[in-house]
């Protein structure tokens, strides 16, 4: 019940604890609380704590620590809390938006375990429906809303593997689930797991050969010059982009504009500027032959699109002081387009990419106002979506901003950064 009345506040676990030191104080209590403490409270890690403490947590949230500790479903089973901790009633559009997921649910359940041996059509539109709904959703919601799903449909998909099916249910099958395994991927990088992430897609490149397609082995090839670029391995990232194109020829899908940009941004972090121009020139090229395929048709973070580029440009410029002008450009493109939440090219991990980018151009640019701005969204991010990608994207700002002329007016700008990247996605309790 603690975790989820501190997740209801808008605040982080180092400002909930100093809450808890102020108060501490006011009630003349001999009590401090770390937010490394309070955090291993909430997630179940430690249940006891010194009676001083108890009674300050008492005042803070007006129960006592044994409620506080119970688990949330015990608690909120006749209804939901409020910040203040008290027990609301349901809003009955909330009670019967539960029950319309309870009964889908349970007719997935039933339209897939009807299955025996060969699925069926409607089973397989269904795993389908998942795998699309996971995609298209994946870059829109923050990771522990939608983890648990992806795990549920690899696991399932993998059961349906297991049984014996028709030669093109089987390609379908293993399609879906080198989807799934590479939305996984993507999700292990995103929680800063590169090893997870690798492991994941490597099991979709071996889904993608089985299915035989060549337009979802490139894309799992981008998708590990992503992670690698992420954890600085950079030579390695333009090897995983260089192996897709291969694929990508013969897909002829949106993957043959991504993987040139994923081998910009690596080219432009090793400092070789040429290399990011002709990568970029290439990807521009690439447009004139693109077709959607089966992969594309998925949405989401399955098809790359203009607004995508335009970030992964100013990602790629970022890196070279020289190319500030440019990556201003392109950065003030890729933000005035992310600015419209209800497009289907929105993500807010290539958002928030895109506006630290306009920060780094800012700074090369001399313009500390002009970096402040542009990466004041991103320090408002909540816990929930500060992702591995965002994180180093901000300490991007942070090191540009330290290497830079405006270092020392600049420092409070980094001490916000500072704060913000304490709290990634990884550390919250799961």
């Amino acid at each position: 019940m603690l975790e989820q009345l501190l997740w209801q506040q808008d605040r982080t676990y180092e400002e909930i604890a100093a809450e808890f030191d102020r108060l501490a104080g006011q009630l003349n209590e001999d009590a401090t609380l770390s937010p490394r403490h309070l955090r291993r409270l909430a997630s179940g890690e430690r249940s006891n704590t010194t009676p001083v403490t108890r009674r300050v947590l008492q005042a803070m949230f007006g129960k006592p620590l044994n409620v506080l500790l119970q688990p949330w479903e015990a608690t909120a089973s006749s209804g939901e809390h409020s910040s203040s901790g008290l027990v609301v009633a349901k809003d009955q559009s909330d009670i019967d938006r539960e029950l319309i997921a309870l009964a889908a649910q349970r007719a997935k359940e039933f339209t897939l375990a009807a299955n025996q041996g060969n699925i069926t059509t409607e089973a397989m539109e269904q795993v389908h429906d998942d795998v699309r709904r996971l995609a298209t959703e994946y870059p829109q919601r923050p990771l522990p809303d939608l983890l648990g799903d992806l795990v549920q449909t690899q696991e399932l998909l993998y059961k349906l593997l297991e049984n014996r099916q028709r030669p093109e249910q089987a390609r379908q099958l293993y399609f879906l689930t080198g989807v799934t395994s590479g939305l996984l991927a993507k999700a292990s990088h995103d929680l800063a797991d590169p090893h997870a992430a690798m492991a994941q897609a490597r099991t979709a490149y071996l889904c993608a050969e089985n299915a035989d397609h060549n337009g979802l082995r490139a894309w799992i090839r981008g998708l590990q010059s992503l992670v690698a670029y992420w954890a600085g391995r950079l030579h390695e990232s333009v090897k995983f982009a260089q192996a897709g194109s291969e694929f990508a020829i013969h897909a002829q899908n949106t993957t043959a504009v991504w993987l040139p940009m994923c081998e910009a941004r690596a080219w432009a972090a090793l400092g070789n500027a040429e290399k990011t121009r002709s990568a970029i020139h290439r990807a521009n090229d690439a447009w004139d032959s693109v077709h959607q395929d089966e992969v594309d048709e998925l949405g989401g973070l399955c098809t790359f699109g203009p607004v995508r580029q335009s970030y992964f440009a100013a990602d790629a410029m970022a890196w070279l002081p020289a190319e500030a002008q440019a990556a201003q450009d392109y950065a003030a493109r890729a933000v005035e387009a992310y600015a419209d939440s209800s497009d289907p090219e929105w993500a807010f991990g290539d958002q928030a990419g895109s506006q630290a980018d306009l920060a780094i151009a800012r700074i090369h640019l001399g313009e500390l106002e002009g970096a402040e701005e542009a990466v004041n969204p991103i320090l408002d991010l909540e816990p929930e979506s500060r992702i591995n990608g965002i994180v180093n994207s901000a300490m991007r700002v942070h090191k540009a901003l330290n290497g830079s002329q405006l270092a020392v007016p600049g420092g409070e700008l980094q001490e916000r950064i500072e704060m913000f990247t304490r709290t990634p996605l990884k550390s919250l309790p799961r």
